[in-house]
């Protein structure tokens, strides 16, 4: 018994494996990987274009040109900033040390969202108010301003006459943003950092907005201090807070010198090794513009600027020599080569003992105009509890969280979506979804040639595997279905989680093709063969931000891949290629699927007859109420909520539209 039944299961594994090969189109490998190598190429374009831009400044009013193009560029896809209010702080608390002290603050960066820091000043004869201040953004540390090596950096710094300013990050420290109903928090800094980002890519944000808000708010609060000098104000920070000291170094004309640690490297480094990052690493579109981050130092040369690096560091070192030459050679040709350096030391990750004298002995060189070497003693640490403020902010105060913030502006956007799609042209308003998705008219997209790659038979019908090559280097895999006798009609059929399951025998493609239809099945880039459109990103996150980074949202090219392959639909089998106008096929699109498949159907509506919406995303609106709900990066359009919601697009398409699970 045993015997047969295990001859049972092989026969039915076997079964199995060869009803997988047989709808399986693609080679190896499967999954995101091509459609990473094919981002990854787009980007060695833009790469090659910023870098021969580059080369190209000789004159002042060149360098000047190129420093004001980027920083307008970054300022605008950060989107809007508040009205500039005076910070009102609270000092909750004190701390003593050897020879500086501590005030615990809080204040409001924007109102109802509160910002928990540590204000270290100088105690010493040696040194009088007002104080230069450093302003010190935290790297991902769980605990925030409470970590051990951000402590000592901020002491060593009051030590030498300089008072401190650490702040916690969103989702770090006492700013978590979720917090479970023991008041632990419910994600993990990156975690919730990322997760941030989707809704603030929707209102036209990104988690940088708030995260840099906040260092803005606290340099204000510096200046408005009596104790501290405004005209002397630095920043540094290592890992995270190293990208934020490079972003607030770029936007903040008052920070005379900066320090950025533990992330300096160029994109290209960055995307051969770590990967894109959380969200507020990744600026929409700036690759695509020619952001890069040697550009963070280059908008404020000839500002003084130290390069802090570890050989060891995961980090790309020669990213950041790369940087390093790059800015040395400008800041040569303005004059003041001494106005920017680079320190490399044996280490790994993290702002380290060797970094933090090297930060230390710049700030004091450029602030306090003293040049003197700096030696870290050893010092002492405070615990969490002492470099508390209280208690979580959230828990303590009521506060909003950005969810909230974001939940707000797209409130304040909606009437005028709603305006748009009810008092102008239509047509007008579906350019502008164009615009934001980076969806190109049909008749400008390349047309796709078929490779035939296999055939197989079925009773009643039979099934073409096809590689439709439209895009360079990226293949759409497409299984064709056609019955014994002549088509009543023609149906494209995209499916999230890919053509195979719903081409298994018995499955719905099978009832439509033996119902006399003939049925086109693609896997959209990111899914199926292309991909896994699943877990919490609705795909590859890698994928998704390169993509965002070149300027072009993952949903958008997908649309497109959805219109040239309904295309190659129409035109299969007719002795003259039809115009768009006299083409009318359904459009099936299930699961993941269908967001792409509303962008590509209400903007070339025209195609298509029915249009079949199964089980798939129709509104961004339920990641308000929260932030985990799985699946939405995938289909973010920066900015999109300006101008319309998934619904918006499927109300568009009237009588046209079906819906359904």
């Amino acid at each position: 018994m045993k015997t047969a039944f295990a001859l049972l299961c092989g026969c039915l594994l076997a079964t199995n494996s060869l009803a997988a090969d047989e709808l399986q189109v693609l080679p190896a490998p499967h999954g995101s990987e091509r459609l990473i190598t094919y981002l990854k190429a787009a980007a060695e374009q833009a790469f090659a274009r910023r870098q021969a831009a580059y080369e190209a400044l000789k004159t002042p009013e060149q360098i000047a040109a190129w420093q004001k193009s980027r920083r307008d560029f970054f300022r605008q896809q950060l989107g809007e900033t508040p009205e500039r209010e005076p910070v009102e702080g609270h000092i909750v608390g004190q701390l003593q040390g050897e020879q500086f002290v501590v005030e615990k603050v809080l204040f409001d960066s924007r109102p109802g969202h509160t910002v928990s820091a540590l204000l270290y000043l100088p105690q010493s004869d040696k040194f009088q108010p007002p104080y230069p201040a450093v302003l010190v953004p935290c790297g991902h540390s769980a605990n925030g301003k409470a970590y051990g090596g951000y402590q000592h950096l901020c002491m060593l710094l009051a030590r030498h006459g300089m008072a401190a300013f650490c702040y916690d990050p969103i989702g770090q420290g006492e700013r978590y943003q979720f917090l479970l109903s023991n008041g632990k928090p419910r994600f993990k800094s990156t975690q919730e950092h990322s997760l941030l980002g989707v809704s603030s890519i929707l209102v036209g944000r990104n988690t940088a907005t708030y995260r840099v808000w906040d260092g803005m708010r606290a340099i204000d609060y510096l200046c408005q201090r009596p104790d501290i000098n405004a005209d002397r104000i630095g920043c540094t920070g290592s890992s995270g807070g190293g990208t934020l000291t490079e972003y607030l170094m770029a936007l903040d004309d008052r920070i005379v010198c900066a320090a950025p640690a533990s992330c300096v490297t160029t994109f290209q480094r960055r995307l051969e090794t770590i990967g894109p990052g959380d969200a507020e690493q990744n600026i929409f579109g700036q690759i695509g513009f020619g952001l890069d981050h040697s550009d963070y130092t280059l908008i404020r040369a000839p500002r003084p600027t130290l390069l802090c690096t570890g050989t060891l560091d995961f980090v790309d070192i020669r990213g950041s020599w790369e940087i390093f030459r790059e800015t040395k050679r400008l800041y040569s040709r303005m004059g003041y080569p001494e106005r920017i350096d680079l320190v490399e030391v044996d280490a790994k990750h993290g702002f380290v003992k060797e970094l933090r004298e090297a930060t230390t002995q710049w700030m004091q060189r450029w602030l306090r105009d003293v040049d003197q070497h700096v030696v870290e003693p050893e010092l002492p640490t405070f615990t969490e509890e002492q470099c508390s403020t209280g208690a979580q902010v959230m828990q303590q105060y009521g506060n909003r969280n950005v969810l909230d913030l974001n939940r707000q502006r797209a409130e304040e956007l909606a009437p005028e979506r709603k305006f748009l799609w009810k008092a102008h042209n239509r047509l007008d308003t579906l350019q502008q979804v164009r615009r934001l998705a980076g969806i190109h008219p049909l008749a400008d997209l390349r047309p796709a040639q078929a490779e035939v790659v296999g055939r197989s038979e079925r009773p009643g019908y039979s099934i073409e595997k096809l590689l439709l090559h439209a895009t360079p280097g990226l293949p759409l895999p497409a299984l064709l279905f056609t019955p014994k006798k002549p088509p009543t009609g023609k149906t494209l059929y995209v499916d999230g989680a890919g053509m195979a399951g719903a081409a298994a025998p018995g499955g719905p493609i099978e009832k439509r093709v033996l119902a006399g239809e003939q049925v086109l099945a693609v896997d959209l880039r990111g899914q199926g063969e292309l991909g896994q459109a699943k877990g919490q990103w609705g795909g590859s996150y890698d994928a998704i931000m390169i993509a965002y980074l070149l300027g072009r949202p993952l949903v958008g090219m997908q649309a497109e891949d959805l219109l040239t392959a309904a295309r190659y639909l129409q035109q299969y089998g007719e002795q003259e290629p039809r115009t768009i106008e006299l083409i009318s096929i359904k459009l099936v699109a299930v699961g993941p699927a269908t967001p792409a498949a509303l962008h590509a159907a209400a903007l070339e509506s025209s195609f298509f007859g029915k249009c079949e919406f199964r089980d798939g995303l129709l509104s961004w609106e339920g990641l308000f109420d929260d932030p985990a709900a799985p699946g939405y990066l995938a289909s973010a359009v920066h900015g999109a909520l300006a101008v319309y919601d998934l619904q918006d697009l499927l109300h568009s398409l009237g009588d046209q539209a079906v819906t359904g699970e």
